[in-house]
């Protein structure tokens, strides 16, 4: 694997001139070395587990729950009716607690609350512990917490910023030319939203998922520590190892796809498009590629006098709620 290019720190102006552009990953070494969180993490973990408790609201949080036996691995079970892990209801200070009793233990359940709004649970320590880089961005600070676990592949439909608070985490990313190798699970039947890899990359399976050797040619990786972040541009997958018995993350995500965004039209797509005769699949490639993908897709209605376009139309608020309508319109005829 490749490690995945550093940058140094900058501010949003800088990343968005320089870096967003090129959609692709990056990590920045020590964005948040001056955070009270991570500093307190880096003295001892559980200073860090502290502070969340003095600020917990008390808002109980989503939590995941896995056996000793799947090794902090939450995905689908053995014959796919149903999921490895459970869900409860516990505040961040309940689990925080946990996290230490567990701490102890040679083989601990798996436990992690992920995405957790901080300005519904943690509203002090979102004010003590901001990223200037993300507040031009309308990102929301959500927070992740868990003992040694593993965040099955997956992309997310949004650009993403994490920061690591506590423990360590290496990310294995792969850009979305890896797709075909990455043996996609369901697209609606998931594990917290959106699809994932069905390959175990601490441990795969090339005999029944031989393909999964070109993915791991396109492999990048990172080893985050306490204050390091990473940036995921939408639609790269990533897999996260927390290694410690404590780890606390912060994510950001942003630019986040409305309404679904390509995702759902691939799913109409595929009900639309796919078992179609292939003398008709390739002709909507033209239309695809003629109105969604080409260099000048834009402006391929500039023939048509501009109140005259419709959906072809350039995009404006106007034009867009014109494209939900006539969709919501046919879908329901």
């Amino acid at each position: 694997m490749i490690p995945i290019e550093e940058i140094p720190a900058c501010d949003a102006a800088r990343f968005e001139a320089d870096y967003r552009p090129e959609y692709r990953p990056y990590v920045i070494r020590g964005l948040a070395a001056h955070w009270p969180l991570v500093i307190a993490a880096k003295s001892n973990p559980q200073v860090a587990l502290s502070l969340i408790e003095r600020a917990d609201t008390g808002v109980p949080a989503d939590i995941m729950v896995a056996p000793s036996s799947e090794k902090g691995r939450f995905f689908y079970g053995e014959d796919m009716r149903g999921l490895n892990f459970r869900r409860e209801k516990a505040t961040l200070t309940q689990l925080a607690r946990q996290l230490v009793a567990l701490a102890g233990e040679d083989e601990p359940s798996g436990i992690y609350a992920g995405a957790s709004d901080m300005a519904a649970h943690l509203p002090e320590l979102a004010r003590d512990n901001p990223l200037p880089l993300t507040e031009p961005m309308g990102a929301t600070a959500r927070i992740w917490m868990g003992n040694a676990t593993q965040v099955a592949t997956h992309f997310d439909l949004s650009d993403n910023f994490a920061v690591v608070a506590a423990g360590t985490r290496r990310f294995t990313l792969f850009p979305p030319e890896a797709t075909p190798h990455l043996y996609v699970g369901p697209l609606n039947i998931t594990l917290a939203g959106q699809p994932v890899s069905m390959v175990d990359p601490l441990s795969p399976d090339h005999e029944r998922f031989p393909e999964y050797r070109k993915a791991e040619e396109m492999a990048l990786f990172a080893d985050l520590e306490p204050g390091d972040a990473i940036y995921v541009p939408t639609l790269w997958w990533h897999h996260v190892t927390a290694s410690a018995p404590i780890n606390l993350l912060v994510n950001y995500w942003h630019n986040d796809a409305r309404r679904g965004g390509g995702f759902l039209a691939l799913v109409h797509a595929m009900l639309a498009i796919r078992e179609q005769p292939a003398g008709q699949r390739e002709a909507w490639r033209t239309w695809f590629d003629h109105f969604v993908f080409a260099e000048n897709a834009q402006h391929a209605a500039d023939h048509i006098p501009l109140h005259a376009r419709g959906v072809n139309g350039p995009a404006s608020p106007e034009r867009d709620e014109q494209m939900r309508r006539f969709i919501l319109q046919v879908l329901s005829a």
